[in-house]
């Protein structure tokens, strides 16, 4: 029998992993979506009912930080209409990832990206913040879910030009948005309704070419993970260090903070959480 090194064992269960893969899963999303504005804007025509949305540019993995000390978000797709209309296109396979405070603070950030000094507030473009989720959100049944601000005293749109949309992955009807949904829960491209994303699917799964950009994005997501994985074990060595100096009760906050390596914020929260 073959024995098989670490890396070519990783190798062969990335590729058992890629047969698996659907367009609604983030890792693979990334990739289809990387430099094809042509599938970006057919994906979005269909979701927004625009069937005249020009698309000019679109980016995966758009990292997004214009504040300091604010948390970045890293944006699924990120792209922008002939009208200067901006887009966030989000997969979420859990309900927990669609919380409704995240749709929002995403809507927010690209509104802090996307107005510059001097410029008047009536020049933030329009955005869209658009949450593909795996489970059907509301239970309704419904394709698409749009959440708009209203005028609760007049029942008119507030016209802030902030539109949110949840997205059905469940959802089946006979419209493209259903057999949009079919494709993207498809793990083979023959089974695909829409020919853009079959020809995308076929290239990233059964081209060499593609195989092995895909499988270069599960090695990167993997060291990613480990790089993480190693800052948290560091991190808790660290809170373990400034528990012990806590329960001797010989230093001081600053002491600690400075041998441990938190902030003087954390120690205080862990010597307050000593006291609860």
């Amino acid at each position: 029998m073959e024995i098989l090194t670490v890396t070519e064992q990783q190798h062969q269960e990335d590729l058992q992993r890629l047969r698996r893969l659907r367009p609604i899963d983030d890792d693979f999303m990334r990739c289809l979506f990387k430099d094809n504005i042509p599938l970006a804007e057919f994906v979005l025509r269909i979701i927004t009912d625009k069937p005249d949305l020009v698309i000019t540019d679109c980016e995966t993995q758009k990292d997004m930080k214009r504040l300091a000390g604010a948390r970045s978000i890293c944006l699924d797709a990120y792209g922008t209409d002939l009208a200067g209309k901006r887009y966030d296109l989000e997969i979420q396979r859990e309900d927990k990832g669609a919380d409704p405070h995240r749709a929002r603070y995403h809507s927010s950030v690209m509104d802090i990206e996307n107005l510059h000094s001097g410029q008047e507030f009536t020049e933030l473009p329009d955005t869209y913040t658009i949450f593909i989720i795996e489970k059907d959100f509301y239970g309704l049944g419904e394709a698409v879910y749009p959440i708009e601000k209203i005028n609760l005293v007049t029942g008119k749109s507030f016209e802030d030009g902030q539109h949110i949309l949840y997205v059905n992955g469940e959802y089946r009807g006979d419209s493209n948005i259903g057999k949009l949904m079919h494709d993207f829960n498809c793990t083979k491209a023959d089974d695909m309704n829409f020919e853009p994303l079959a020809e995308r699917t076929r290239y990233l799964k059964e081209n060499p070419k593609g195989v092995q950009e895909m499988c270069k994005v599960m090695e990167d997501m993997r060291n990613e993970s480990l790089k993480e994985g190693i800052k948290e074990g560091m991190k808790e060595g660290m809170k373990e260090a400034a528990l012990r100096m806590l329960s001797a009760g010989k230093y001081a906050f600053d002491e600690i903070a400075n041998i441990s390596g938190l902030s003087l914020d954390e120690v205080k929260k862990l010597k307050a959480d000593q006291t609860i």
